[in-house]
């Protein structure tokens, strides 16, 4: 406390009363910035503590809060107590019915589906109508059977290095290199 008083210069009253005086002097009709207090703050009371635009800020948003002032388009003023409320920007708030002392407030209704009634009666299941569709049905056919023979060509090689699977005839994954025929080699002489 004594810090405080010490470097406050005796001869300053309180912000609030500075900002008040400010704004009654100044007398604009549609309030006064927060540039204009400050400066009529300056030009009056002289020397001011070093943090005065914080200071300033402060109390300008503290008197705002309690009420003391109303902040209008970048405007501080004194309430009016005459005047209605001012609103801000967006939709207004929906008037609240005045309630009577002695009327009971219905149950809050809980969050989420409300639970089955178990006596109610099933609902009567609907038939399916058939109507404006053909006899096929939907979706992908089924794949076909193979034959479980297989495909038998003339040369059929039962030796390969590739697993075969149960049902096909075909082994899987990428066939072997076909090796070509040797053929004798014609040497030409001279």
């Amino acid at each position: 406390m004594a810090a405080e008083e010490i470097n406050k210069p005796p001869s300053l009253p309180p912000y609030p009363e500075m900002i008040l005086s400010a704004i009654e002097a100044l007398n604009e009709a549609n309030g006064c910035n927060k540039t204009s207090i400050s400066k009529y703050i300056e030009s009056k009371y002289g020397d001011l503590p070093a943090g005065h635009t914080a200071l300033l800020s402060h109390h300008l948003n503290r008197m705002k809060d309690t009420g003391e002032l109303v902040f209008w388009k970048n405007n501080y003023m004194k309430p009016d107590p005459n005047a209605p409320p001012r609103r801000g920007r967006g939709r207004p708030p929906k008037p609240k019915d005045p309630l009577s002392p002695g009327s009971d407030l219905p149950p809050a209704r809980p969050r989420g589906r409300p639970p089955k009634d178990p006596n109610a009666p099933p609902k009567p299941v609907k038939p399916k109508a058939a109507t404006g569709r053909s006899g096929k049905p939907r979706g992908r056919p089924r794949k076909m059977a193979r034959p479980t023979g297989g495909i038998t060509t003339g040369t059929a090689t039962t030796t390969s290095a590739v697993p075969m699977t149960a049902g096909s005839g075909r082994p899987r994954g990428r066939p072997p290199k076909v090796k070509a025929a040797t053929m004798p080699e014609v040497s030409v002489q001279n």
